[in-house]
């Protein structure tokens, strides 16, 4: 059950990011958010 709850928080902050990926106008700035997807990814699929 935790596990279901920590997925879905990491989901949630996940599309966040996806969505400030494509509303942000400064390239810079959309880099990091395509970098902090990379550990967000492997997180929501449980891979360490």
């Amino acid at each position: 059950m935790i596990t279901l709850i920590y997925r879905g928080i990491i989901a949630i902050v996940m599309s966040f990011t996806v969505w400030n990926l494509y509303t942000e106008k400064k390239i810079a700035l959309q880099a990091n958010a395509a970098i902090v997807l990379i550990p967000l990814l492997l997180r929501l699929l449980m891979i360490k």
